[in-house]
């Protein structure tokens, strides 16, 4: 690896040997957000340089601030697993991977401190700019593999992010009570009418017409990045309307 570090931001080098070959000449063109899920941020970075664990991320950025980078970015990392979008299954050959502080939800999922959300900022900013990288090709673990992954979580700071230029956002249609529309077993032209929004911006469903266990897993992860005050995978008004502003602010369905 070279001794310096592809971004221009502040970052020290702690290599990992868990890379390979970017595959079919495919573009760096997506940005994938994670929390490490671990007790610590040593815990986190000893499993990301374990050859045994056979897992990676170009950047690792700590509680304070800190960045470490892992991968080169020229290289395929392997932080995406199994995972799809937009007809896309092989993530990591087309994206750089930022591994984010936090014990997550099965070690204490807490708020993301100030001085981290600054240098997530910070590098995002650095690594669109320099790849092109459109921002709504900037997402969570959850939105690439929601049947596998939580991550980085409904208390990630998308909103922030996207009032810096990172990312695709639009402010979430509020919460009514009694407003349920669909759910988990149902049936029907809206289902269908669901799915295909869901599958229009990316993610990985069925255009069945029957609200099934993919479709649910789908809406949970849209809620925890787009509209995180309730996550339950019930579609309610305030899902469905915040799904089609997205939608509608997109440039182009192809991108």
């Amino acid at each position: 690896m070279s001794v310096k570090t592809d971004t221009g931001v502040p970052a020290r080098l702690r290599p990992s040997p868990n890379h390979g070959e970017r595959l079919n000449g495919a573009p760096i063109d997506m940005l994938i957000l994670h929390y490490t899920g671990m007790p610590t941020a040593e815990d986190a970075l000893k499993r990301l340089c374990d050859p045994r664990a056979e897992v990676s991320a170009h950047y690792v950025v700590d509680e304070d601030g800190s960045i470490v980078q892992c991968v080169p970015e020229a290289r395929r990392a392997w932080h995406a697993g199994k995972s799809f979008w937009k007809g896309d299954r092989d993530i990591n050959s087309r994206s750089i991977g930022i591994e984010i502080v936090n014990p997550g939800h099965e070690h204490g999922y807490r708020a993301f401190p100030e001085p981290q959300v600054e240098a997530v900022m910070d590098l995002c900013k650095d690594i669109c700019q320099r790849h092109g990288i459109k921002p709504w090709r900037v997402l969570a673990h959850s939105d690439i593999a929601p049947e596998r992954k939580e991550d980085p979580g409904e208390l990630f700071p998308w909103a922030k992010l996207a009032a810096s230029g990172i990312g695709h956002y639009v402010e979430p249609a509020p919460v009514l009570a009694g407003n349920i529309m669909m759910q988990a077993g149902e049936s029907g032209q809206p289902v269908e009418a669901l799915q295909s929004m869901l599958a229009l911006y990316g993610y990985d469903v069925d255009v069945s017409g029957t609200f099934d266990a993919a479709t649910r897993y789908a809406v949970i992860a849209f809620q925890r990045h787009f509209r995180p005050v309730l996550v339950d995978g019930i579609v309610d008004q305030s899902t469905l309307v915040t799904l089609h502003q997205l939608l509608s602010a997109l440039p182009s369905l192809d991108d």
